[in-house]
């Protein structure tokens, strides 16, 4: 008999083409009246259109999110918020203008609503991954899980094929890693395999017709999937290494969890054979060298090289990585982690 403990996400999830013209009608049923459109620089012209589409129920933009949610951003974000009167906050775009909104309700208790962009996943998890002093640290708390995800396939069809690729594979490792996570469950697992499913049929499609409205909400099927998997369970490896590269060497974010999957995907793959069976059956092959297969046939990024990182870099990585390791179904050592990283930096295919 499975002993298990599965707790659902409360979020409320809206999914459909044009559903994000209702924005305004969300906020409202929040009970909130007075909301702060967050975005990057480079969507600040499509958060001022949103801004006027909610009209009066908008306060007005804040277009300075960026990747990694640093702490000084976030307090800069605050005082809009506080001067605003904002009672809640709309987050549109991928995981950075997330992060964002995640870490001013985790300080505020305030509402959310997100509209992704992209296929991070990250706004269906209870997680905020935030940076302070060049280390980027994680918390878990239920305050910091979206309200509203309002899922419009319809967004995602101006998302560069590049960006479309690494933030497909960066759900996918939330997938991938949820698998063998320690407190992992007959239900993430269900949703997790479905998730690599959805992307493993979309995002080659999408490499040669980019306008593809049915791979692009396939994808975004797949990107709540494996989001929703990151917020049921724990971390392990994987998100470790990308947190070390991401907060001490502002690696790109996507890029970095898609040159990593394979290799962290390749290093557990013994240790939880019987877990990631049904994945690696799934892509035809051993886990780790199929995924970098994979990610070549879609033309995305392979070597930590690319990012700027010297093999110095590694040797620091390694140390941060092992300081305060997260739970890993492998026993984990300094000198195992720096083979992976120089493999991963190399971008050779893994075993």
């Amino acid at each position: 008999m499975k002993t298990f403990t599965y707790i659902g996400s409360p979020a409320r999830i809206v999914f459909g083409s044009g559903r994000s013209a209702d924005i305004a009608a969300h906020v409202e049923a929040l009970g909130c009246h007075r909301a702060l459109v967050l975005a990057t620089p480079h969507q600040k012209a499509d958060a001022e259109a949103l801004s006027e589409r909610l009209g009066a129920v908008s306060v007005g933009v804040f277009a300075g999110a960026v990747m990694h949610t640093p702490v000084d951003v976030t307090e800069t974000a605050l005082k809009l918020v506080q001067d605003s009167r904002a009672d809640c906050v709309v987050s549109l775009g991928g995981g950075s203008t997330t992060g964002l909104g995640k870490a001013i309700a985790y300080r505020t208790d305030l509402p959310q609503v997100v509209i992704p962009t992209t296929y991070a996943g990250s706004e269906v998890t209870p997680i905020l991954g935030q940076t302070e002093s060049g280390r980027k640290t994680t918390v878990r708390n239920a305050s910091i899980l979206p309200e509203v995800v309002i899922y419009d396939p319809d967004l995602t069809l101006g998302l560069p094929v590049g960006m479309s690729v690494t933030s497909g594979l960066n759900a996918m490792a939330h997938a991938v890693e949820g698998l063998y996570a320690q407190d992992r469950n007959p239900v993430s697992t269900l949703m997790a395999l479905d998730g690599l499913r959805a992307f493993k049929d979309s995002l080659p499609v999408l490499v040669k017709s980019p306008e593809d409205t049915d791979a692009r909400a396939e994808a975004l099927y797949g990107a709540w999937l494996c989001g929703t998997v990151l917020g049921t369970v724990g971390m392990a490896l994987h998100h470790k290494i990308c947190h070390t590269l991401g907060g001490s060497f502002d690696t790109p974010h996507a890029e970095t969890h898609a040159v990593m999957l394979p290799h962290t995907a390749a290093f557990n793959a013994e240790a939880a054979r019987d877990e990631l069976a049904a994945a690696a059956e799934l892509f035809g092959g051993s886990i780790g060298g199929r995924l970098w297969d994979f990610a070549k046939s879609i033309s995305a990024p392979l070597s930590l090289k690319e990012f700027g990182l010297t093999e110095a870099d590694l040797d620091r990585a390694a140390d941060i990585a092992t300081e305060n390791p997260y739970w890993n179904p492998r026993p984990i050592d300094r000198t195992s982690i720096r083979t992976l990283l120089q493999k991963a930096w190399e971008g050779v295919r893994p075993d």
